[in-house]
């Protein structure tokens, strides 16, 4: 008995622990007035309102949220093939490649970044919009790689043989008994994307940051002029929706598995 009540005690510490800088940014940008202070003095929502409506914040959420879709959906379509592909077939080169794929999300981000920026400026296309979905699909194709990987891996085999033995070609197996099956993988490895590359700050700032602005290089290159709460509004509103996401994923996804878990393991 008093070995669960610590434990409680225990992680009831460690939750707030954790919370606590959320909660303080939470408090801090509903601020009445324009002050880094909290508990907050007063309350108002017109911190959040400015994202919308100041011209500025409003591109830089748009910004954001382009990159993190069209980033997200490239990086989904580089690893599809590389997990079909390993899955599918067993030669060593297919292997190969699904090392490249993990292997720029392994690197510091600031390593992978300053390739990227040595890249693109050399090739002459530096700050070019374009040149940050590509860099953001390369960084964090690792995630739905795995995701779709983890995907393939719980498909029975027996019941693609079956398929292929009654004549469906590899384009009709994948379409008519793999894609229903994959879905899931799917769609979580490009949500895991889309929330990382949403918040992602270094290779984007080192790729187009002198010429377009997202939501984190707006934040940082704001605070060069004084601190606003609109910086806290942003950061509560891009948590807010990378629980949604995550808590989607959980409520509709097949969670334990995405995190490793074994058939065996589940049961």
């Amino acid at each position: 008995m008093i070995a669960r009540v610590l434990n409680r005690i225990y992680l009831g510490v460690l939750a707030i622990f954790l919370a606590a800088p959320l909660i303080i940014v939470a408090g801090v940008s509903v601020n009445e007035k324009q002050s880094l202070e909290f508990p907050p003095h007063g309350f108002s929502l017109s911190w959040y309102l400015e994202i919308f409506t100041n011209a500025e914040w409003r591109n830089a959420l748009w910004a954001s949220l382009g990159l993190a879709t069209f980033s997200a959906a490239l990086a989904v379509a580089v690893a599809f093939p590389l997990a079909w592909f390993g899955w599918r077939r067993f030669a060593p080169w297919t292997r190969i490649f699904q090392l490249l794929g993990v292997a720029p999300f392994v690197l510091p981000p600031v390593i992978t970044a300053l390739g990227l920026l040595t890249f693109w400026a050399t090739t002459g296309f530096y700050g070019q919009a374009w040149t940050a979905i590509i860099s953001h699909a390369i960084f964090f194709v690792t995630l739905p790689l795995v995701t779709l990987t983890l995907g393939f891996s719980s498909i029975d085999r027996s019941v693609v043989e079956a398929a292929s033995t009654m004549g469906a070609k590899d384009g009709t197996v994948l379409r008519t008994v793999v894609m229903p099956l994959i879905v899931p993988y799917l769609i979580s490895g490009y949500a895991f994307t889309f929330v990382l590359s949403l918040n992602e700050y270094i290779i984007a700032y080192m790729t187009v940051g002198f010429t377009v602005e997202t939501l984190p290089i707006k934040i940082f290159n704001a605070l060069r002029y004084g601190y606003t709460p609109t910086m806290a509004s942003a950061t509560v509103l891009f948590i807010a929706l990378a629980a949604l996401v995550f808590g989607l994923i959980a409520r509709f996804g097949d969670l334990p598995r995405l995190l490793g878990a074994s058939a065996a393991e589940e049961g």
